[in-house]
């Protein structure tokens, strides 16, 4: 079973999302003397776009003996990567993915809009670019990467495709919200082309997709077609 645990971080209220496998159960019957690294099952997590301080996730991650394996940056805007010194410092095995697209925008105060915030603002280096269709490994399933240009040129959806009858998860960083879509004011942004990828990679998803957007409530692929009124 796939748990998603939302954490609100930032001045501008990013939803970071910690994904992980709930088998509390198999923690509990454990031994006291075994590893921690024990099975995949049990440990392995995910962290989506860490946009502030992520000390509460850190302290969570911690108290529900999990091993963190990517830090997946939806695309390089300040507030989806603020957080990533600390979570590499917490866990340096972890790597950091991004679109290659963004990825100089990790280094760049002013690509990132931290300066936008008054600072100057520098990631660590990406540990692996990531592109249209790759599949990432977590535990026993598999996530696969959209590619969703129009608020940056590297943004990107992290899609979950579940077992039979489980709910597919799509994060999909600042291209779509809760009846809205994002902004294509910044540097390298084209609303014509968000809106096509949206179109074209996520409403093409089942309806029962439970979108989790980078800021406010989640909401599903079913309600977006009919409700959204820029789509």
């Amino acid at each position: 079973m796939i748990k998603v645990k939302t954490f609100i971080l930032g001045p501008l209220q990013t939803s970071c999302y910690l994904m992980y496998h709930n088998n509390s159960h198999l923690r509990r019957v454990r031994s006291p003397d075994k590893s921690r690294s024990g099975s995949p099952l049990e440990t392995d997590a995910i962290i989506i776009d860490a946009g502030g301080d992520p000390a509460d996730m850190i302290k969570c991650i911690h108290q529900q003996e999990l091993k963190p394996i990517y830090l997946f940056n939806t695309h390089g805007h300040i507030d989806h990567i603020l957080g990533n010194p600390q979570i590499k410092k917490a866990f340096p095995k972890i790597k950091l993915c991004i679109h290659p697209a963004d990825a100089p925008m990790l280094k760049s105060a002013g690509h990132n809009l931290s300066t936008e915030l008054g600072f100057s603002f520098a990631s660590p280096e990406p540990d692996k670019l990531v592109q249209e269709d790759d599949v990432t490994s977590f535990g026993s399933f598999q996530l696969r990467i959209l590619h969703l240009p129009g608020h940056t040129k590297g943004g990107i959806g992290i899609l979950y495709q579940p077992p039979s009858g489980q709910t597919p998860i799509l994060f999909s960083g600042d291209a779509i919200f809760a009846g809205g879509v994002g902004r294509t004011d910044f540097p390298g942004g084209s609303m014509s082309e968000l809106i096509t990828n949206i179109r074209k990679k996520i409403l093409s998803l089942p309806e029962e997709t439970i979108i989790y957007p980078g800021h406010g409530e989640s909401t599903t692929v079913g309600d977006e077609k009919r409700t959204n009124p820029f789509l």
